[in-house]
């Protein structure tokens, strides 16, 4: 076990020193698959997210693609599905712009919400989304970033935040 943990860490530093930097990661014509880990509110996401509170568990599983339409931009979309303690069927999606100021803060605008189906109004978001891109391979990158949700329908919604921790393969 402690010569695969070491071997693990080794692996991870070797990878982490040579992949920093990699200009054509963001450059234009590249596609960009990712998907995110949302914590704190679930609003509209296309993340993976897991929770279980009081009795009540809820669960969306998503992914997002992209395409550099020149350097550093990015034109996204995203679909989740998901579930509420067994009830209703909410299917997420996002449409947005992904900017990577100096190639390494991605900055995103997108357009979110969730079809709840039958529901009388469903949720729908605009974010704004900011973190730091760590390119830990060729076409791999780890990025946390903090949003920003505003509830466009606030009559019945709220405006939230999130903590997201993306994992983008770039091609």
């Amino acid at each position: 076990m402690k010569k695969i943990i070491l071997s693990t860490v080794a692996l991870f530093a070797f990878v982490f020193a040579n992949a920093q930097a990699n200009d054509g990661q963001v450059s234009k014509g590249k596609w960009l698959v990712e998907v995110n880990t949302g914590f704190g509110s679930n609003v509209g996401s296309t993340a993976l997210y897991f929770n279980s509170s009081d009795g009540v568990t809820s669960y969306n599983i998503g992914a997002e693609g992209g395409y550099f339409i020149k350097d550093n931009l990015a034109l996204k979309l995203g679909l989740g599905y998901g579930e509420v303690d067994g009830k209703g069927d909410p299917i997420a999606y996002k449409i947005g712009a992904k900017y990577y100021l100096k190639k390494m803060i991605p900055i995103e605008l997108s357009y979110n919400g969730v079809g709840f189906g039958d529901a009388d109004a469903n949720p729908t978001y605009l974010g704004l989304q900011a973190g730091y891109a760590w390119f830990i391979g060729k076409n791999v990158s780890i990025e946390p970033g903090l949003r920003y949700n505003k509830a466009i329908n606030d009559q019945y919604y709220d405006d939230k935040f999130q903590l997201n921790v993306g994992f983008a393969l770039h091609f």
